[in-house]
């Protein structure tokens, strides 16, 4: 109850009302013919189909996830990205450009090109809250780019991550409107949420669950392919038409899921170590002048170890790590690389539009200390003697592997943090580079004049030669609040038009004004000695904050605090940083999980029949009961009854070879229980419960059939929540390898009731 509440909240006092999914705005106009009582003396008129402007380029946003300034070849990294740096070397590179450090936020901004506080996502949808600043549905009166684009005559395509709608709303019960195709796109092929195993993704089409198992692709090439049809079919359509395609894979967002080949090819290079990447990577960048001069070196993060003081099996382990990560990265480079052979092939290269977003923040911080490799019990998944022992599995479906933080502050060389700390340069500060060769015509030159995510919707729409319409689907438009960076383009010796930007995420903060930076570190969360999260940490109350303050015009990578050398700066930058913070909605300023509404926990949810998707159930902490009715046919062969989660978490009941068995994982062992009651043709009953004493139990027709100690539970039902409840099969990925793909029943299961406290 207190979740509907706070939303209705929201509405109240934003005005913001759900609308169902729209179509392109074109009303009725007036008949400007004559008609007649026949053909003949009647005179025709034909209402104009909104076109382009003719010669108007097509425009591929490229956004890759969770990659820092230094991992790339195009700005100095020591991870190949061949196709990233042709079109570096062919178009120009920023190297002041800056994201607002995390997924969501940074994606808000980008799509409707005003900050992402003013847009409701000033953090992920899941971790909305009562206020504009917070809610996490982006208003329709902030249209975005293709909602812009559709309306000015072109085709627009999404594909890849979204992130941009609030959790209760991805259901199959919707609404739609806030989903990418509710938003302006036409086409949308990708997953909503935040992550997706690379492996078994759990696809949308449209706003359709896609069943694709049992698949043996990887993500990146799924979408490589369906953006490649996309354009194949609308160029084959209208030739002169052009398209707008948002290109934003998963990669290199965790799990750090990529084929062993690639993998392969980095075996061994990063025996050297963090710090000697980061050293070796910034003499690269002062070499490609990707740097100002007097930038010096951070020390090494606190916390982060130096690479030589670890033992031998660390340094294996955490070297592949990298070896996984910088696979990951090259393999998605060279999925880019397809798309921009295909465009070259069919002739459209050189009238499209190309901007090449490298990372929507910097590197990773949820790898802890000593990386994880995914598993429901993480305590084993932080253990070096454990992860030795999956060395060969990191990377492949039987991992959700992110690599340590001493990796991720060397990928984000020069700087120091990492993502989600919106008071450095190390969370925000990302690669751009721009490519048109139509419309640019320079080739290999740098841009150093100060941008930020919410230009590039502003740029796009002056580069293409289109219009913003005033009202769209009938909601009055706010202003943009990026600045186009044409001006860049035309004159590279221009000053900075984007004097000023505020960055907040959970507390922590900063203020950019004139290459002077005022910020505030606060912890969204601590590791313990084991790189462990300390569950039991409170962060420190916001009036005991330090301010610190740079010059970045002479300190370019944040070495040096001045704020007790220049005082007045410093509180003129914090008011300036209150005075943006009330006009965009920042506050209220709160710690990372404060004032979420709690999951909503319902005693009885029914699961019927028929069901085609997971369906997603939050599990509380009392006992639980799942009843199953299922109607056997004679000569049935069986098949998978439900199942939740998958390989690396999960539970599964299926009949097999007559048998009837409930097997559970938490990613490194299965447990099963084999039922010696079997399911008779006709109507059968099986109950499965989960005890407070930390046992499960089996009954068929009333009469028990197995019981198991397990312990925790949450490796075995966390999943329910996350990836959600199928029924008759095993979508994505599967639970165990016991029967072969989705192991589909060939019964039927009438049911599937799941029954729990509301604790």
């Amino acid at each position: 109850m207190r979740t509907k509440i706070l939303f209705a909240a929201a509405v109240i006092a934003t005005g913001w009302a759900p609308l169902s999914v729209f179509a392109q705005y074109d009303p009725v106009r007036k008949f400007e013919g004559k008609i007649g009582k026949t053909i003949e003396t009647t005179q025709q008129s034909w209402t104009e189909r909104v076109r382009a402007p003719k010669g108007a380029p097509n425009v591929l946003w490229i956004l890759i996830d969770d990659v820092g300034f230094g991992a790339s070849s195009s700005f100095g990294g020591l991870i190949q990205t061949p196709n990233f740096d042709s079109l570096a070397n062919d178009g120009i590179r920023y190297t002041n450009f800056h994201t607002t450090g995390i997924c969501s936020p940074t994606r808000a901004a980008l799509l409707t090109g005003r900050n992402s506080h003013s847009v409701a996502m000033g953090h992920h949808a899941e971790l909305g809250i009562g206020t504009p600043g917070y809610s996490g549905d982006i208003p329709f009166e902030a249209g975005t780019v293709a909602e812009i684009f559709k309306e000015n005559g072109y085709n627009t395509f999404a594909l890849g991550k979204w992130h941009s709608t609030h959790p209760k709303d991805v259901t199959a019960a919707g609404p739609y409107n806030r989903w990418p195709t509710g938003r302006g796109f036409e086409h949308f092929y990708g997953f909503i949420g935040g992550l997706t195993d690379q492996w078994h993704p759990q696809l949308i089409e449209e706003n359709n669950p896609v069943d694709i198992e049992p698949n043996t692709r990887h993500l990146n090439e799924l979408l490589t392919d369906k953006a490649i049809s996309y354009i194949a079919n609308q160029k084959s359509a209208d030739p002169d038409k052009p398209f707008f395609l948002y290109f934003a894979p998963g990669a290199t967002h965790a799990p750090h899921h990529v084929p062993a080949d690639w993998i392969n090819k980095y075996k061994g290079q990063f025996d050297g170590g963090w710090d000697r990447y980061r050293e070796e990577v910034f003499r690269r960048q002062q070499a490609l002048g990707l740097l100002p001069k007097g930038a010096a070196l951070p020390s090494r993060q606190t916390g982060v170890k130096a690479w030589e003081s670890l033992g031998a099996d660390e340094k294996k382990v955490f070297a592949r790590f990298m070896e996984v990560y910088a696979a990951y990265l090259s393999y998605t480079d060279y999925e880019v690389g397809r798309i921009v052979n295909y465009l070259k092939q069919i002739g459209q290269f050189d009238n499209t539009l190309i901007f090449l977003m490298i990372g929507d923040n910097g590197g990773s911080k949820e790898g802890t200390y000593t990386g994880t490799t995914g598993f429901a019990d993480k305590s084993q998944g932080e253990d070096i003697a454990f992860q030795l022992s999956q060395y060969d599995k990191i990377g492949t479906e039987y991992s959700y592997p992110n690599y340590p933080l001493g990796w991720s502050q060397a990928c984000n060389t020069p700087f120091r943090y990492w993502k989600s700390d919106a008071n450095s340069e190390g969370a925000t500060h990302n690669p751009l580079i721009i490519h048109y060769t139509n419309g640019i015509g320079e080739k290999n030159t740098v841009r150093t004049q100060y941008s930020h995510i919410v230009d590039i919707l502003p740029t796009t729409v002056e580069l293409a030669g289109i219009k913003v319409p005033d009202v769209i689907n009938g909601y009055p438009q706010r202003a943009f609040q990026g600045i186009s960076l044409v001006y860049t383009i035309k004159d590279p010796q221009a000053p900075t038009r984007h004097r000023v930007q505020y960055y907040e995420l959970h507390g922590g903060r900063s203020i950019y004004k004139d290459g002077w930076k005022a910020a505030v570190y606060h912890p969204r969360n601590t590791f313990n000695e084991k790189g462990i999260t300390d569950v039991n940490f409170s962060p420190a109350p916001f009036d005991k904050d330090k301010w610190e303050l740079y010059n970045l015009n002479e300190d370019w990578t944040e070495t040096r605090d001045v704020a007790a050398k220049y005082p007045q700066k410093l509180e003129e930058l914090k008011t300036l940083f209150d005075s943006l913070a009330l006009a965009y909605n920042v506050y209220p300023l709160k710690n990372y999980m404060a004032g979420v509404p709690p999951p909503e926990i319902r005693p009885r949810r029914i699961i019927y029949e028929g069901t085609s998707i997971k369906t997603r159930i939050e599990i509380g902490k009392g006992p639980v009961k799942i009843t199953a009715a299922v109607e056997l046919p004679a000569g049935s062969k069986g098949g998978v009854i439900f199942a939740n989660g998958g390989l690396l978490g999960g539970t599964s009941l299926y009949l097999k070879d007559g048998s009837l068995y409930y097997t559970l994982t938490d990613g490194v062992k299965e447990t099963t229980i084999a039922s010696p009651q079997t399911l008779v043709p006709g109507t059968n009953t099986v109950e499965v419960v989960f005890a407070d004493s930390g046992s499960v139990s089996l009954s068929v027709n009333g009469v028990p059939a197995g019981q198991s100690k397990i312990g925790k539970r949450a490796r075995y039902l966390a999943s329910v929540a996350g990836e959600g409840i199928s029924v008759g099969r095993d979508l994505n990925s599967p639970v165990t390898r016991a029967y072969p793909g989705t192991g589909a029943f060939d019964g039927r299961v009438k049911s599937v009731v799941v029954e729990q406290n509301e604790n």
